[in-house]
């Protein structure tokens, strides 16, 4: 046998002997309790549990949905016990639940095993949180013309579509390139965000943080460090943040806070508030990374899914065009103008509602025994989520949930009153998207206004379809994760005057 079979073996039997006592801790059998979904509950049997929510996830869930709604249940993943709970009263219950007890911190390290995808000094100071909850949701129409600036250009570069005929774009491609163009505008400015080489290494490094966090949680800790690519992630960013972080502390040393055209990006907030070893280049280079991750993973995952119902549907594109057209001849291009399209609001939140990041959203860990309402015991250590999906595809909260209804939201939005409660970046116990409560996802706001102008951007720009007319790109989930098909081809049209 070679090497890399005694290895593969050995690595196997590791993370199954891992597996068992993650079973056999002592804190599981006080889950008995609650229902099992999934699979069986006995010890060793339970993997196979595991096993079938790696392959389906989502089924497990919803079917835990279904025969429990308004309670909570229990699944087997290769990473232990998880319990969710549904309904609105413990939703509610989830959200308010003091952090000492219920963790979204924990669950988030766990979740995406920080210490080895994102660096451990991620999971202990997140100081990058508050600036996004803060500074850059207070700026989002200071920094919207460069942001704009930077969609045009990247449209144009990316997709150099023409009027004289059809060009075909693979999809996600295409539009993670542009969403990592147009957020690093506003991450560290002109020309950096320009330079190929340094979107690859930003998107790789989103790439990679996601199939290692999903590798890595299927193996013991001591194995772990050998999976990660964190550190070379860092070295490759820092060969073109160097030089400018490097002669912003000049101006900073040299000026103080205020310096002739002191740049207004997310880097300089970061360095206007870093402290000790954060003040470091390559610390700072991480952050970066970081908030790429973030922007790339999410909001392209959640553009390209939109694109393919459009393009799906290419008869929506003339009610979406009619908007932003009214919209921009009386108001122009501003944060404000583009927060008055609600079709291109409804239509993003609609697919976001049926093809959103997974079955699953505000998972927090159990730092403590915790009890909720109904009875229901979570021991410390336990994961508790409850079900995105299928509290999206509830029919008692949505007429006819399974349909693609693109202006479902901007008709809830127009009685008195209800102008905002059911906008894009508003959550509820109905509509978990971003998460709910305090917790919800900070830079949602930012986010919304990104695709929404460029999904305003195709609408007045573009004509779209798919090569098969009416076709929607089959997806796929690898665990509770929703992966919107990355292989698909979407042809673009320059909108013929």
């Amino acid at each position: 046998m070679t090497d890399i079979g005694l290895l593969t073996y050995a690595l196997v039997a590791i993370s199954g002997l891992y597996l068992l006592t993650q079973y056999l801790k002592p804190s599981k059998y006080k889950l008995s309790d609650i229902p099992t979904v999934g699979g069986p509950s006995l010890p060793i049997l339970c993997f196979a549990g595991a096993w079938r929510f790696l392959k389906d996830g989502p089924g497990i869930i919803q079917e835990g949905y279904d025969k429990y709604k308004g309670g909570s249940f229990k699944f087997y993943t290769p990473g232990g016990w998880h319990v969710m709970i549904t309904g609105p009263k413990l939703l509610e219950e989830l959200r308010k639940a003091p952090d000492d007890q219920l963790s979204f911190d924990e669950a988030t390290n766990i979740t995406l095993q920080i210490p080895y995808t994102l660096g451990s000094a991620i999971h202990e100071n997140a100081y990058h949180v508050p600036l996004v909850r803060s500074q850059l949701t207070r700026n989002i129409a200071a920094v919207f013309p460069g942001v704009r600036d930077e969609m045009v250009a990247a449209f144009n570069d990316v997709i150099p579509a023409s009027s004289d005929g059809w060009t075909k774009v693979r999809a996600y491609n295409s539009i993670q390139e542009i969403v990592c163009r147009v957020s690093n505008r506003l991450f560290v400015g002109k020309p950096t965000c320009r330079i190929p080489e340094y979107c690859k290494v930003n998107i790789t490094f989103t790439i990679d943080v996601v199939k290692c966090a999903a590798i890595i949680n299927l193996f013991p800790d001591i194995l772990k460090p050998m999976l990660t690519s964190v550190q070379r992630s860092i070295d490759r960013a820092q060969t073109h943040l160097k030089p400018i972080i490097t002669e912003r502390f000049q101006m900073m040393a040299q000026y103080g806070d205020a310096w002739p055209d002191k740049p207004n990006d997310f880097l300089q907030w970061l360095m206007d508030v870093a402290e000790g070893e954060e003040r470091t280049v390559r610390a700072l280079v991480l952050r970066i990374l970081v908030l790429n991750f973030a922007a790339i993973h999410t909001s392209s995952n959640t553009f390209t899914h939109a694109l393919y119902y459009l393009a799906a549907n290419p008869e929506y594109i003339q009610p979406l065009r009619e908007e932003v057209e009214e919209v921009v001849a009386e108001h122009g291009w501003s944060k404000a103008s583009v927060g008055r399209m609600r079709k291109i609001d409804s239509f993003l939140k609609e697919s976001q509602r049926l093809m959103g990041l997974g079955a699953m959203t505000m998972t927090r860990q159990a730092l403590q025994d915790f009890s909720f309402s109904d009875g229901t015991f979570v021991p410390a250590g336990t994961l508790v989520s409850t079900p995105q999906l299928a509290v999206h595809l509830d029919s008692g909260l949505y007429e006819d949930p399974g349909e693609f209804r693109p202006w479902r939201f901007a008709e809830m939005r127009e009685p008195e009153g209800e102008g905002t409660k059911h906008s894009m970046v508003s959550t509820s116990v109905d509509y978990v998207a971003f998460g709910h409560g305090r917790h919800a996802c900070p830079g949602r706001f930012f986010a919304a206004t990104e695709l929404k102008t460029m999904l305003a951007h195709i609408a007045v720009n573009y004509d779209v379809k798919m090569e098969r007319e009416g076709e929607h790109p089959p997806w796929s989930f690898f665990a509770s994760a929703l992966v919107p098909n990355t292989n698909a081809e979407v042809l673009f049209r320059k909108r013929q005057s």
